[in-house]
């Protein structure tokens, strides 16, 4: 049985406590800063991490579709097929929404629709997807096939990035 003394309080105690949250701090901003660098450099290929309110910016479609399979792979759904006719609905979906700030009904025939907006870059846009419930069971859905994706950028809008994904 450990004996007390009166007024006395052990040192390792005292010091822990009033160190601890002076660590835990430091180390949680260094957790925290690895972990955007890690975003935000070298992680993830340019077609991935390119900003699309930059001039010339052109989405990748093909990249965009792996890693989309690549969640889908990692949640037991088979790979989806890049559609350039999913492709061509998405991009005139995308420049409706960007022109009317309102998402399009889903088109017939098509198993699904998301729509994103204001993220910059698809890697931002997937992981809105993936950490939404129901944008991340329509990703899995193993109904879907094919796929096509494309994004619109305008300056003169709320959000200025406006982005499209079509299951089929």
């Amino acid at each position: 049985m450990r004996q007390e003394h009166p007024g006395h309080k052990p040192v390792a105690t005292t010091w822990v406590n009033a160190l601890m949250p002076s660590v835990l701090r430091t180390v949680l901003a260094a957790l925290i800063a690895a972990t955007l660098a890690a975003c935000s450099t070298g992680g993830l290929s340019p077609g991935l991490s390119q900003r699309m309110d930059m001039p010339g910016a052109k989405l990748n479609a093909a990249e965009a579709l792996g890693i989309i399979n690549h969640y889908r792979s990692s949640v037991g759904a088979a790979a989806l097929v890049e559609d350039p006719a999913l492709d061509a609905s998405a991009q005139q979906l995308a420049g409706q929404y960007a022109h009317t700030g309102r998402q399009s009904p889903r088109p017939q025939g098509a198993v699904d629709v998301r729509y994103s907006a204001g993220y910059f870059t698809f890697a931002e846009t997937f992981s809105g997807w993936r950490g939404s419930p129901a944008d991340a069971a329509a990703l899995a859905n193993p109904a879907a096939t094919r796929a096509g994706v494309a994004v619109v950028f305008d300056d003169h809008t709320p959000y200025g990035v406006y982005w499209t994904l079509i299951l089929g």
